[in-house]
């Protein structure tokens, strides 16, 4: 299979009929060999070049990242219109022609919109969120079973190592840092299993948790590739990165 690098990641958090639906972009800059610069100010044949170029020769690691879009739907939006956005979404620039990966909640509602995309021509990756330890495939759609902790963990990290940047502009910028403020990690003395207040309790949590999705699939399936720099040194370490199968964005071009 194909391995490729990715310039946007797009987390969607279902809402259920009291819950809001939301979406982030985050964008991942690319590399063009004296510095990094925004794909968004490229064309889809220069990025392409580029992620390319450098998947093969190797690349400095842990770029900043960028909050470039965040948007919260109207409760009872019905999920045909919020397929109907993405679908838009993927093909107005900066993201149209770009290598794009998205990746849709499943854990309430999530299974039966994740088949409105697939007929729309649509291929997301489902995140299945559970309270347990362990990353998992999930073996109903492409797509991960993935603890809470990593999820919000990634968040944190990227955050305190100031690698993730929201633009004050966004107009939902000030909500997703309430958002991020509000959770506070509790672990279960019988079960080793740890709970976020705040999460799916009470207060809004649904930008946060779509950037979360975006930022641990980023960091996940680019943790391998910046192990080492080159290609050449991945194959001697023995390191390769995920396998395309369970990284499919839309339209994605070679």
């Amino acid at each position: 299979m194909t391995k490729m690098l990715f310039s946007y990641f797009i987390g969607l958090d279902l809402g259920q009929s009291q819950d809001y639906t939301a979406l982030c972009v985050i964008e991942e800059p690319v590399w063009s060999g004296r510095r990094w610069e925004s794909p968004a100010s490229m064309s889809p044949d220069t990025v392409r070049y580029f992620l390319n170029k450098y998947f093969d020769e190797g690349r400095p690691p842990n770029p900043q990242l960028a909050v470039r879009h965040l948007e919260r739907f109207a409760l009872g939006t019905p999920y045909t219109k919020i397929v109907e956005r993405v679908d838009r979404l993927l093909d107005t620039p900066p993201l149209a022609g770009k290598r794009a990966v998205l990746l849709v909640d499943k854990t309430g509602v999530g299974a039966g919109v994740l088949d409105i995309f697939i007929q729309s021509g649509i291929h997301p990756n489902a995140i299945t969120i559970h309270g347990g330890a362990e990353i998992t495939l999930d073996t109903q759609h492409p797509g991960f079973k993935v603890p809470k902790r990593d999820l919000v963990g990634a968040v944190q990290v990227l955050l305190q190592n100031r690698r993730l940047k929201i633009a004050k502009e966004l107009p939902e910028a000030e909500t997703l840092k309430k958002e991020l403020l509000n959770f506070r990690m509790k672990i279960d003395p019988n079960t080793a299993h740890d709970s976020y207040s705040h999460w799916r309790e009470g207060d809004h949590d649904d930008l946060v948790l779509a950037t979360a999705m975006a930022c641990w699939f980023r960091e996940w399936y680019n943790a391998k590739l910046e192990v080492s720099y080159s290609k050449r040194e991945r194959e001697q370490r023995g390191v390769e990165p995920v396998e395309e199968t369970h990284a499919k964005g839309k339209r994605i071009r070679r």
